[in-house]
């Protein structure tokens, strides 16, 4: 049986339980919905009151960040939300009601493998010590430090995820292609690693079924490429012509552009097989991007 696109072996060994996750976005949504088909009670929180309105129609209640109520027998905790520049929003309203959940057995926030900051292309792993080159991954650093305090403080194990670039339905480069807006910047040897967000969601479901110690986890597929190389496969799989391309020009770019391709590494991910026994169903973009092409045949705008 697969479960919005989860198969059952990828969660056969998660008992029932009850999740509260700050954050029902793209990734949290998609968790949760996944778990709620399990028959687990699920809760969070959104800014979105229409995306609340189509969870609480499928039975997954929530609420905003500020109004929100951990339930009595929370076994499980997600954060998904990014801090902000006056630090983590979530344990800024929260961080005492988190620490006094009766019954909570694990901890979870997603981070990012921009932690790491730039590596001149080299590969990282988990045991590298994190160097930011921005002050959004700073805030993240110290988001992560912050909830390791926190489940210190409670006795609870936290999990943190630093993932890579997230796409899946609706959110793909096949969408961009389609609607005219991709683009083939040339930077040779400038790489980005990915992750589909079915991938994001069995990660969390092994950890949370294995919450007996804290730990970090690079959540990314096999294959960082270089952007250019996945928009032109994409234009291969719909039939058509790539864009043409564009020579690398960081002053025509946003700031938030510019801060992605300032940075440039390759990011390991055997911690997650080896402990937590993940194998990926999408290990490449080109696996990820075949299987979305096919959920969504789709045409042209």
């Amino acid at each position: 049986m697969a479960i919005y696109g989860v198969t059952s072996s990828d969660h056969n060994a998660l008992a029932p339980g009850r999740l509260f996750c700050f954050g029902l976005g793209y990734t949290g949504a998609r968790l949760a919905r996944t778990l709620h088909a399990m028959g687990w009670e699920v809760r969070g929180t959104s800014r979105d009151a229409g995306a609340l309105r189509d969870l609480e129609a499928e039975g997954i209640s929530g609420s905003s960040l500020e109004d929100a109520e951990i339930p009595p027998g929370t076994s499980h905790i997600l954060s998904t939300i990014p801090p902000e520049e006056a630090g983590d929003p979530v344990l800024r309203h929260h961080a005492d009601a988190i620490a006094a959940a009766d019954g909570l057995v694990w901890l979870g926030y997603l981070s990012t493998t921009g932690v790491y900051g730039d590596r001149g292309g080299e590969w990282v792993d988990e045991s590298d010590a994190p160097a930011p080159g921005n002050a959004r991954s700073l805030r993240r650093l110290a988001a992560e430090e912050a909830w390791r305090d926190l489940g210190r403080d409670a006795g609870v194990p936290v999990h943190i995820f630093r993932l890579a670039g997230i796409y899946g339905p609706g959110r793909n480069v096949l969408e961009s292609v389609r609607a005219g807006t991709a683009k083939r910047i040339a930077k040779p040897g400038h790489v980005f690693s990915r992750i589909h967000v079915d991938d994001i969601v069995q990660t969390l479901l092994a950890a949370m079924a294995r919450p007996g110690a804290n730990a970090t986890y690079n959540v990314c597929d096999d294959e960082p490429a270089e952007p250019a190389a996945v928009v032109a496969h994409a234009c291969s799989l719909l039939g058509v012509e790539p864009p043409p391309v564009e020579k690398f020009d960081a002053g025509a770019m946003s700031a938030m552009a510019q801060s992605f391709w300032a940075e440039n590494r390759r990011v390991w991910n055997s911690r997650i097989k080896r402990e937590l026994g993940v194998s990926l169903r999408y290990p490449d973009y080109r696996a990820g991007l075949a299987a979305l092409l096919a959920e969504s045949p789709g045409k042209f705008k």
